[in-house]
């Protein structure tokens, strides 16, 4: 093959491949996870009142995992509800 004929296959992938950001949890910065803090615990629920997964909310393991404990500690004290209303 030639070197321009490689450059054309190339090219018509139009696949590519974005960085993924870190944990926002891990930063120097970043806010602590409370169950007293429902504003933020919104972030990590759906329209449905589901718990978004790791994949999504960008979380690490450890985070996740405290951010899945705050969630359910704050929904037993009726700071956030299991379901939402349709």
């Amino acid at each position: 093959m030639k070197p321009a004929a490689r450059e054309e296959e190339d090219e018509g992938t139009g696949f590519r491949r974005t960085r993924r950001r870190g944990c926002a949890f891990c930063r120097d910065d970043a806010p602590t996870i409370e169950y007293k803090d429902p504003q933020m615990l919104r972030y990590y629920i759906t329209e449905r009142g589901k718990i978004v997964p790791r994949r999504v909310s960008g979380a690490c393991a450890k985070h996740q995992r405290a951010i899945t404990t705050a969630i359910k500690r704050a929904r037993n004290i009726a700071l956030l509800p299991f379901t939402m209303n349709d």
